[in-house]
């Protein structure tokens, strides 16, 4: 009788890792022989919900996660904790160590985990995935909001540069719902899902409000990430710490925690910690927005060299930075990004179209889905490739993400709106300088390919 395995994947955006890691599962355990089931947490919800029954008869449990989730579920089983990255990277290793018991934990009733053995990970790290967590749910429940906010806005520039000043126009109506409206939650949202992501419910009034007056005080998304973690550890430290007659839970929760964790929060950011965050949020937008040759080059190679991961941690860490530049108002670095993002799979369906004899009949196929990917902003569709050959795709990734972010910023590219790729350029104004933006696409694309057809070439003796 085959091996029952069940299955969550969830990225903090829910928008590709989720569904390519859910599938790399499925088709390795069919052909391992295994049965497998996977629930994806996407941007959606829950999809294909794991049942109380599988969940049971199940012989192995992966969670194959990148933000915080429910475990209830599984309170008592062994599961498998990884990174989305590895469900894609090794689906195959981490199948068999949830069979096999290797590094899994055991769900307690309250959703806490607890170790067995070879689980052990260092402090450290532990700590850094902890952080990258909060921050990636806060940014997956404000990036809508910035999407919404960022088109809108633009739209109201297609009337004209300045028509949005004419109260009760459609433009200055477009403009409201925007900027003024989407774009001022945007803070708020983000700090608020930090906080809850830390302390649940009970770290959302706290949170929100922390990012609010982060925005008043001008601290902006520095300020909101830091309001969202206080206002989050806060909370706990209250829920678990604060003596209580049992009688009282109640009025403890409704009551006393929201006041006394909004009140200090709110406190530190306008008396402490709002001031020194709006000054060097402000040192960051002069720098960027007064960038000139060297400068542009090294924050080019930087922008190339954090992409490296292709879409995971170190990739949504920059564009966390970017849209929270474009809550600043300066928008060349999320143009930067989205080229740096765009770049790998544009990059690798051009060297498969123009050298086909590099590559079999599955990977040219695979090529012709990275350019729709590619055009659409959505990174993995360089992944399946890296996988394969990392010491050829990775670094000409790199390369020409580098070369197209310097293009960008020197050419002062700049975007409006965080997703959409190469769409955005049918919305009026949501690219500023849309020809830089277009040659920094090709630019960086063309020294991808280069660069993997040389390096293959070499290396499969095909140099003719």
């Amino acid at each position: 009788m085959s091996k029952k395995i069940v299955a969550i994947t969830a990225c903090p955006t829910g928008i590709a890792h989720t569904y390519m890691a859910a599938e790399k599962l499925r088709n390795v355990g069919k052909e391992l022989g295994y049965e497998v089931r996977v629930e994806t947490q996407g941007t959606t919800g829950a999809q294909d919900a794991l049942t109380a029954r599988e969940i049971a008869g199940a012989d192995g449990i992966i969670l194959a996660v990148d933000k915080e989730i429910d475990e209830s579920r599984f309170a008592g089983k062994a599961v498998l904790k990884v990174n989305v990255g590895q469900a894609i990277r090794e689906p195959q290793k981490i199948m068999e160590d949830a069979l096999n018991g290797i590094g899994t934990v055991v769900v307690d009733g309250e959703s806490a985990a607890v170790e067995t053995a070879g689980s052990q990970g260092s402090l450290a790290n532990k700590g850094f995935r902890s952080i990258y967590k909060h921050v990636m749910a806060g940014v997956s429940y404000m990036l809508p909001v910035v999407v919404a906010g960022g088109i809108l806005t633009a739209i109201s520039f297609a009337f004209g540069i300045y028509a949005f000043q004419e109260e009760g126009s459609l433009a200055w109506a477009f403009y409201q719902i925007g900027a003024a409206g989407a774009l001022g939650l945007m803070v708020p949202v983000l700090s608020a899902y930090i906080a809850h992501s830390i302390a649940d419910k009970a770290g959302f009034a706290a949170g929100l409000v922390g990012g609010w007056l982060a925005g008043q005080v001008g601290a902006g998304f520095i300020g909101g990430i830091l309001a969202g973690f206080g206002a989050g550890y806060l909370t706990l430290f209250l829920s678990r710490k604060l003596p209580f007659p049992r009688t009282l839970q109640g009025v403890k929760d409704i009551l006393v925690i929201p006041i006394l964790s909004t009140a200090v929060v709110g406190l530190m950011m306008i008396y402490v910690i709002g001031r020194p965050i709006s000054a060097m949020q402000a040192g960051i937008t002069s720098f960027l927005t007064s960038m000139s040759g060297s400068s542009i080059a090294v924050l080019g190679i930087l922008f190339g060299l954090l992409y490296w991961d292709l879409g995971g941690p170190f990739s949504k860490v920059l564009y966390a930075f970017a849209i929270g530049m474009v809550a600043e108002g300066v928008y060349e670095p999320m143009a930067a990004v989205m080229v740096c993002g765009m770049v790998p799979p544009l990059g690798i369906a051009l060297a498969t179209f123009v050298r086909p004899a590099l590559w079999n009949q599955d990977q040219r196929e695979a090529g012709k889905a990275a350019l729709f990917l590619g055009l659409s902003y959505i990174t993995e569709g360089a992944i399946p490739f890296a996988t394969e050959n990392p010491k050829v795709i990775l670094p000409a990734c790199m390369a020409g993400g580098a070369v197209g972010a310097m293009v960008s910023m020197a050419l002062k590219a700049g975007i409006m709106a965080p997703h959409g790729g190469i769409f955005l350029l049918f919305i009026p104004n949501a690219i500023t300088n849309a020809v830089a933006f277009l040659a920094a696409l090709a630019v960086g694309s063309i020294v991808t390919a280069v660069l993997i057809i040389l390096m293959k070439s070499v290396r499969t003796g095909k140099a003719g």
